[in-house]
């Protein structure tokens, strides 16, 4: 096994041990639970509400995980004192910090897959129709989840867990309105602040691309075009946030 493997697997069990496995748990007991007081509330709306809440819970429950891990990531090792014993190895500091990524995405992505069978099976369990849109959602959730560890792991890589997750929380909320932001901005007459709705939609990256979910609920198709471009873009994004991690973390003194 190479040291990025060893280093990405080391990063998936020391996930495992913060007892992540739960939220699979917590999560299939909430919706299970939600299901039956969903079909005693709605019938007409039944699939579009058991598909809204469905992959609403998996949205909140792995973006709070998410923030969670990626903040506290390069803290645990500061720490714990073992990033001394990584620096003195002959391992790069851009390999360790890509592993940990790595470990951190394949956690999410195994969390997401469980979850994901539970939503599907929920859906048989209730004869609602299972849609390909309902699957793209998921899969658009794993590359909004993959831009949030690289913003949590570059506030990591300068400032402690608390800033990072306040930071990567802000940069959440930020990432879904920046669209809204650049409308309402267009509006108005000022132009200086077109220019600041501007900048923020080119300077923040933009969640809202890669977010399936509204089209899932209302059984609305997306083509390849749209889904691929906004996998793309969260790739360029995590391409940017990365390299920006990784020229801060190589230049950091740990004395």
């Amino acid at each position: 096994m190479s040291a990025f493997s060893a280093m990405m697997w080391n990063g998936f069990r020391e996930a495992r041990r913060n007892r992540v496995t739960v939220v699979v748990g917590v999560f299939a007991a909430v919706v299970l639970l939600s299901s039956s007081l969903v079909t005693e509330v709605t019938v007409a709306t039944f699939d579009r509400v058991l598909t809204d809440f469905g992959l609403g819970m998996m949205s909140i429950i792995l973006v709070f995980l998410t923030i969670f891990l990626s903040s506290s990531l390069l803290s645990r090792e500061i720490e714990r004192r073992t990033i001394f014993l990584v620096v003195s190895k002959p391992v790069s500091r851009r390999q360790f910090l890509l592993a940990r990524l790595a470990g951190t995405m394949l956690t999410l992505g195994v969390l997401l897959v469980a979850m994901t069978l539970v939503f599907l099976g929920e859906l048989l369990l209730f004869g609602a129709d299972v849609t390909t849109t309902q699957l793209l959602a998921s899969v658009g959730l794993w590359f909004e989840l993959l831009i949030i560890s690289s913003v949590g792991i570059l506030f990591s890589s300068f400032a402690g867990p608390a800033v990072s997750a306040i930071a990567t929380t802000g940069m959440y909320f930020t990432g879904h309105l920046t669209g809204d932001l650049y409308t309402l901005a267009n509006r108005s007459e000022s132009i200086a602040v077109r220019g600041i709705g501007k900048a923020l939609y080119y300077l923040l990256p933009n969640l809202e691309r890669v977010n399936f979910r509204p089209q899932a609920t209302y059984a609305l198709p997306v083509d390849a075009s749209t889904f691929l471009s906004g996998v793309g873009y969260s790739l360029a994004w995590t391409l940017v946030l990365t390299t920006l991690a990784i020229f801060i973390f190589e230049r950091r003194d740990f004395r």
